[in-house]
């Protein structure tokens, strides 16, 4: 406090008037939530599968990821990704191979290319706002599958935890695969957030299990629904 000084007050900063944008973005925003809550409701029970855009077919992850969604495809889900390329079109890849239902939420950037082949075409949608992507993501996701990636990733896993924790959305399966990727920053959460700042409680660990194996990844998410009912998610009301 010693440092704060009796100084004049500036003037308070003022936009830069835009007349009509903030109206306009409003009903572009209404439209794409319209437009994702109509298609998505039809689809039925998902699993979202988060990942590097940026890993090529040859490598292990693409190609677990593309086993992975395969299985669940199996148990009776879609797959929801974000449409793209990496680990995104390995998890559509693997429900396509099996005749599942293949969702892509596309966003549209200047520096990515647009949905990849495996995607259904009428399952493929486009989006302008990262924020209305992540409500579909997440609303129609009856569990969350979580592979190496970047910064999109990270936002993405989260966003989950977060309305997980604060009970904005139900407890539903949030896993990492890949114990060597997850490893440091779960250690991090746990003596760093945990143990020397407890700025999260000790059951929150409980929210990020850490698996490598496929028939694990798929039993953990099977024996949650034997006492959980399949429904969109998020408390909208």
């Amino acid at each position: 406090m010693s440092n704060i000084k009796n100084n004049e007050h500036k003037p308070p900063k003022t936009w830069n008037k835009i007349d009509g944008e903030n109206s306009w973005t409003m009903f572009k925003v209404v439209a794409e939530f319209v437009e994702g809550f109509e298609r998505l409701n039809k689809i039925g029970p998902c699993i979202s599968i988060f990942g590097s855009a940026r890993t090529k077919p040859d490598h292990p992850f693409y190609k677990k990821a593309v086993e992975l969604a395969y299985r669940l495809s199996q148990e009776g889900y879609g797959i929801i990704t974000g449409g793209g390329p990496g680990i995104m079109e390995a998890g559509s890849k693997g429900v396509h191979m099996d005749g599942g239902a293949s969702v892509g939420l596309n966003i549209e950037l200047p520096f990515e290319q647009g949905a990849n082949p495996y995607v259904d075409y009428d399952k493929n949608l486009n989006f302008n706002y990262f924020f209305v992507r992540k409500v579909m993501f997440v609303k129609y996701a009856q569990a969350f599958v979580v592979f190496p990636g970047g910064f999109g990733t990270m936002d993405e896993l989260f966003e989950v935890l977060t309305l997980v924790q604060t009970q904005k959305i139900d407890k539903v399966p949030v896993i990492l695969v890949g114990s060597e990727f997850w490893g440091g920053l779960k250690g991090w959460i746990v003596e760093t957030m945990l143990e020397k700042n407890a700025t999260i409680s000790a059951k929150d660990l409980d929210l990020i299990p850490v698996l490598d194996d496929i028939d694990e990844i798929v039993k953990t998410i099977n024996e949650h629904y034997t006492h959980s009912q399949l429904r969109p998610n998020y408390r909208m009301a």
